[in-house]
């Protein structure tokens, strides 16, 4: 189960809507076949890693790292698949809570005699999958919002200059962070003051991310670089109900996605915007954000995972915060991240946070 673990945790980013999951197909201590979900979803795990262990997986055991599909989509479902090939048993780490499935899978393998055993490893299959549970279960996605700060917990200096505050080694970690998501996110403030790209570059990603804008009147120019570039790589927009028309057009003719929402005088309604990438299919973004929207997250309780990145540097009171105001009274009403994991990327410290509650 944990080399199917491991198989699944490829198909991170690259799989939605559909969960990544691994297979494993055992017979007499040798493997015969594995498998992972490929790129967009199809072909599911099972049917690769019966593909390559032949007529040899009759009476063999499979180590799925999610129950097996049981209905009819693009593919014919997993669980027949098994029951053709003559498995004896199979093994699954997590039952499935798409109501299309839940349970489902595991009934079909019973019924065709096979034994099933469940529950092993689900702690971990959960967490590898806990973008695609969320959005089956909530209606969210997973959020991991990245920041990269000085030592002081400064994004930029008093006239907007980051670059760089960390080195190559967290820039390239931030690429391998944005190909284990399905998309990545920022707001109108950042997407014109920076112009970026948001691609996965020099990694060979077998699926860029989707790009998402948060940007309630469509301010960001259709000749910037995510305008120019959004036949190639997909762009979404997410505004209000009053962008301006003309706004809407000029996107609308650079291939662009538009993607209208609830808004407030204040900014997009952002418990709403999520929701609507989640029913798009998207179940993990990362959003690097400027400090106000990851501030606005955190303080909605949407933000699920911080990756901070600090950069021994000083900056001081003059440059411009980490995050933006919480709105915090009192200081037993402060959000307390616990601290997952911290690794030296070069002469810069990547520190994972725990900011929603288990």
């Amino acid at each position: 189960m944990d080399h199917a673990l491991a198989l699944a945790a490829r198909g991170l980013g690259n799989t939605w809507p559909n969960p990544a999951v691994g297979c494993v197909i055992v017979k007499d201590g040798r493997v015969l076949g594995r498998g992972w979900t490929q790129p967009g979803g199809r072909p599911h795990a099972e049917p690769v890693a019966l593909a390559q262990a032949g007529a040899a997986a009759r009476g063999a055991t499979a180590f799925v790292t999610l129950e097996p599909c049981a209905h009819h989509g693009k593919t014919p479902p997993c669980a027949e698949a098994l029951v053709a090939a003559g498995l004896a048993r199979v093994v699954t780490a997590l039952t499935d809570p798409d109501p299309r499935v839940a349970g489902r899978g595991h009934a079909t393998l019973r019924t065709a005699g096979i034994e099933v055993t469940e529950g092993i490893r689900r702690a971990e299959a959960a967490a590898l999958n806990e973008g695609f549970l969320k959005r089956v279960t909530r209606g969210l996605p997973f959020v991991t919002v990245k920041l990269a700060a000085t030592l002081d917990g400064r994004i930029a200096t008093a006239s907007g200059e980051s670059r760089w505050i960390t080195g190559p080694e967290a820039r390239r970690s931030v690429h391998a962070l944005r190909m284990r998501h399905d998309a990545v996110m920022v707001g109108s403030a950042t997407a014109i003051a920076d112009d970026p790209d948001l691609t996965v570059r020099d990694m060979g990603a077998p699926r860029q991310p989707v790009r998402v804008v948060l940007d309630r009147l469509l301010r960001h120019s259709p000749d910037s670089r995510l305008g120019r570039t959004a036949r190639d790589v997909a762009v979404w927009m997410v505004h209000g109900p009053d962008a301006p028309p003309a706004a809407r057009a000029a996107w609308a003719a650079t291939g662009a996605e538009l993607i209208e929402t609830a808004a407030t005088p204040q900014g997009l309604d952002l418990d709403a915007a999520l929701r609507a990438l989640a029913a798009r299919g998207l179940t993990r973004i990362l959003s690097e954000t400027g400090g106000t929207l990851a501030a606005a997250l955190i303080r909605a309780g949407l933000a699920d995972e911080l990756m901070l990145y600090q950069g021994g540097l000083l900056i001081g009171a003059e440059g411009k915060p980490m995050l933006g105001p919480l709105a915090l009274s009192t200081l037993a009403s402060a959000p307390r991240p616990r601290l997952m994991s911290q690794d030296r990327l070069g002469p810069d410290i990547l520190s994972r946070w725990r900011i929603a509650p288990d």
